[in-house]
């Protein structure tokens, strides 16, 4: 309840927010925003909904539109995903804060589409050889098991989940308002049916609407979501290359795909290419040579264990039962560590390949003895 408190007061990135509940608890900061028992950086963010309570009526929202929210203490958080953003400098990247929670519609579990994913954007305004090269692209990594990642707009965005529905692949829409509102409302039936098998997600409460600088905040999710960023087209102008952006910040390739050069909607993927901002692909293949993940072998007489642990991964391994799962909260009960550094702890053994997650929460994999 605090989360989806704190969620509808601030709507949208509040890096001193994320700053206040990782020193004192979510708890703790709720209570403080609601009676203004503030440091000043929260005073002016928090000012205009603190006295406004409405988590009840919100719960009871998503969950009427057959919906649920995700925070950053259920298992079906991307912790590893958003890792990236909470070590980001929010005086250089002022929007650059976690999500609070995240709204979602849809069947499928969060954190396991977004294993493997590729964010794909471009023009609103595409070309048929653009629509036709994101089908193609997109069929492609959907029969190599990709998820695709967008942000449901008109041109490349729509085109990028069509082709994803078409070949059966998990998408993942990253919307600008609540997910019960359909934006564009062009786009209701396409939303609907991302519901069904997919993913729609928003880090804005039930009911919102869509505003100018939501778009702009919503494109860190979209690239802390995927292993990379793939611009189909794009002009001059065009918000493909805020994206673009977030993803050089978050350590994601960043890739372009070239057009004609006498066509405007290629003008900022090829300006991108010459500056040194994406990378040229073309094909599925390059696109997965680029974003794709580094397969290393280990020796086999080297078996790792807890022993070569240390820190705060020593602590979260060693309070992981060898047996069944925990949730953050119950390891950082039993851990003594706070929760953020529960949360990067279990990144790093996840990485590692130490431990793993369900719908239950975090285990110790069979490599590690579990």
């Amino acid at each position: 309840m605090a989360w989806v408190y704190l969620s509808r007061v601030v709507q949208g990135p509040c890096s001193a927010l994320s700053a206040l509940i990782e020193r004192v608890g979510v708890v703790e900061a709720a209570r403080a925003v609601r009676e203004c028992d503030l440091p000043e950086s929260l005073r002016g963010p928090t000012e205009l909904r603190r006295g406004t309570d409405c988590a009840e009526r919100d719960l009871e929202s998503i969950l009427g539109s057959g919906g649920r929210v995700i925070t950053p203490d259920d298992p079906e958080w991307p912790a590893w995903r958003m890792l990236g953003l909470g070590q980001l400098d929010p005086a250089r990247d002022p929007g650059a804060a976690v999500p609070l929670v995240l709204w979602a519609r849809g069947p499928r579990s969060l954190l396991t589409a977004s294993e493997q994913a590729l964010a794909v954007v471009g023009a609103r305004c595409s070309t048929g050889y653009g629509e036709r090269v994101t089908a193609e692209i997109v069929g492609d990594l959907a029969a190599r098991g990709w998820t695709i990642v967008s942000g449901a707009a008109f041109g490349i965005d729509g085109a990028a989940h069509r082709a994803a529905l078409a070949s059966g692949a998990p998408t993942i829409a990253v919307v600008a308002c609540g997910v019960d509102r359909p934006y564009p409302a062009a786009h209701a039936r396409l939303l609907a049916e991302i519901a069904e098998t997919g993913l729609v997600v928003s880090e804005y409460p039930p009911g919102t609407t869509a505003h100018k600088h939501h778009f702009l905040a919503r494109n860190r999710i979209i690239a802390a979501l995927a292993d990379g960023v793939l611009v189909v087209e794009a002009g001059l102008r065009s918000g493909a290359r805020n994206t673009v952006k977030w993803a050089r910040r978050l350590g994601r390739p960043a890739l372009a795909v070239p057009g004609p050069v006498t066509s405007a909607s290629s003008v900022g993927c090829h300006r991108m290419i010459r500056e040194g901002e994406a990378v040229l692909v073309g094909r599925a293949e390059e696109i997965i040579d680029e974003a794709g993940p580094l397969h290393l072998s280990l020796p086999a007489d080297t078996p790792t264990s807890e022993r070569s642990l240390d820190g705060d991964e020593a602590l979260v391994y060693a309070a992981l039962p060898r047996t069944g799962a925990r949730i953050p909260l119950e390891l950082s009960g039993e851990s003594g560590l706070p929760l953020p550094s529960v949360r990067a702890a279990l990144a790093a053994l996840d990485l590692a390949g130490l431990v793993g997650c369900d719908e239950s929460g975090w285990f110790r994999t069979t490599r590690a003895g579990r």
